[in-house]
């Protein structure tokens, strides 16, 4: 699976897998509706599917995105307060 993004948007994706019909169609679908891998990441399936592949590949994108200085900075803050308590 990959899948092509700038920033959240995603701008296409290519699937070659058993039922790649199955699982293509969520990101045609959140294309088409302007959503981007931040809502595919929250998408509740009713159960486990091929689709869980799409939230995979979403929180993969999710965690190269992550702010590294944010979540440093708020390490530090939670450690201070944990020594305060």
């Amino acid at each position: 699976m990959k899948v092509v993004s700038k920033d959240d948007r995603i701008l296409g994706a290519t699937i070659v897998a058993p039922n790649a019909g199955e699982m293509i169609g969520e990101f045609v679908t959140a294309m088409r509706a302007g959503f981007g891998l931040k809502k595919i990441l929250g998408t509740i399936h009713v159960y486990p599917t091929y689709l869980e592949a799409n939230k995979l590949a979403a929180g993969a994108w999710r965690r190269r995105h992550a702010p590294e200085k944010l979540l440093d900075w708020v390490g530090k803050v939670h450690g201070v307060m944990r020594s305060l308590a």
